[in-house]
């Protein structure tokens, strides 16, 4: 039987030997990761780039569907697909990652999406700054936070809702954020938000509201579920935690040779093998890329790659001269923070994870 959370209750963490459930192997039927093969690509085709769907992917018209700007604010707006494309068109390179990416390696597991490394992808998003539509519409003194609301209806933890999520006024008119109607060049998929969504470059994918239906100035905080109850670091079911919001830093390698189909072991020969990767981070620019092929005990310094962006991964190589045996492959990003941990920091929503990747290698 599926387990109905109160409202405000924290996330159910599964038992020590408890196996994934069908709920969440529900779950990952619906949304899908990015296979880390993709990350050679430099933009990752919409097809491959990862995707969660919190409830149902809206049945939207673009020829009817409006954008409501109002709350705190002198001049609400009411503007269709076409008034937004008649503004100057921002485009930005992006790196989304899923908050909750590598949850499904937690011990106890907290019980969710059960992602592992692949919640990930980068895009070219274009549409209208946000701060210019608040500045069309006049932000009115006194304004404090703007809440950012979906067409995606549903239930959590008993609270019906429709998906919604909230930045303070600083980050919502920091020039960055975008409303953005393309990916790619191409209008928005389904999937990803179409016909409008929001891009908030630098922060987890559950700020990047889809199909995006109103924006709300408001003049006191917000205190929608999304902000204050889901997307928290929680230490245990007391703990009000604290809000998820930058992505941390994160390496991740392309597996070398071939797979296992099973259990996705890869299989080189001998020699050098030429290894790849992509590292990223919210906070601020990767200082380095280091690499293990004993599981964690020694790192090499890998060469980094130019950025092509503020807000998108670049890429890392090494040289591996391997041996025959069994090894552990491992990345891990450094910015001014520090590096990732080999091991995350336990949670109670698995979010914000960005421990760092393991990759279990045959030399022949």
């Amino acid at each position: 039987m599926t387990d109905v959370l109160r409202p405000g209750e924290a996330a159910r963490v599964a038992g020590i030997d408890e196996a994934v459930s069908l709920d969440e192997l529900r779950l990952a039927a619906r949304n899908h990761g990015m296979p880390l093969e993709a990350l050679r690509y430099d933009l990752t085709p919409p097809g491959l780039h990862y995707l969660l769907v919190h409830y149902d992917i809206p049945f939207l018209d673009p020829a009817s569907w409006r954008l409501e700007i109002g709350g705190h604010v002198a001049t609400p707006l009411s503007l269709d697909l076409a008034a937004l494309r008649s503004g100057p068109a921002v485009t930005h390179r992006v790196t989304l990652e899923c908050a909750g990416n590598g949850r499904a390696k937690l011990l106890p597991r907290p019980v969710s999406q059960p992602w592992l490394d692949e919640a990930v992808g980068t895009a070219e998003w274009t549409g209208v700054s946000l701060a210019s539509l608040l500045e069309e519409a006049g932000v009115l003194d006194g304004a404090v936070d703007v809440a950012f609301t979906g067409h995606d209806h549903g239930t959590e933890r008993g609270v019906e809702q429709d998906y919604c999520r909230a930045l303070s006024l600083s980050d919502a008119v920091s020039g960055d954020v975008l409303v953005a109607y393309e990916m790619n060049g191409a209008p928005l998929p389904p999937q990803h938000g179409a016909p409008v969504r929001l891009i908030v470059p630098g922060w987890y994918g559950m700020a990047h509201v889809k199909w995006l239906r109103s924006v709300e100035v408001l003049a006191e905080p917000f205190a929608g579920f999304q902000n204050e109850v889901a997307y928290r670091l929680r230490a245990d079911a007391d703990d009000p935690g604290t809000p998820v919001s930058r992505i941390q830093p994160r390496a991740l390698v392309v597996p070398p040779g071939f797979p296992d189909f099973m259990t996705r072991r890869r299989i080189v020969d001998a020699g050098p093998v030429e290894l790849f990767g992509r590292t990223w981070s919210g906070r601020a620019p990767v200082t380095g890329v280091e690499l293990s092929v004993d599981g964690g005990l020694t790192w090499t310094q890998a060469s980094l790659g130019p950025a092509a962006s503020r807000y998108a991964w670049r890429s890392w190589s090494f040289t591996w001269d391997a041996l025959p045996g069994e090894y552990v492959l491992c990345a891990r990003a450094t910015d001014e923070r520090g590096p990732q941990p080999v091991e995350a920091p336990w949670n109670m929503q698995g979010m914000a994870n960005n421990m760092a990747q393991s990759v279990p290698v045959t030399v022949r």
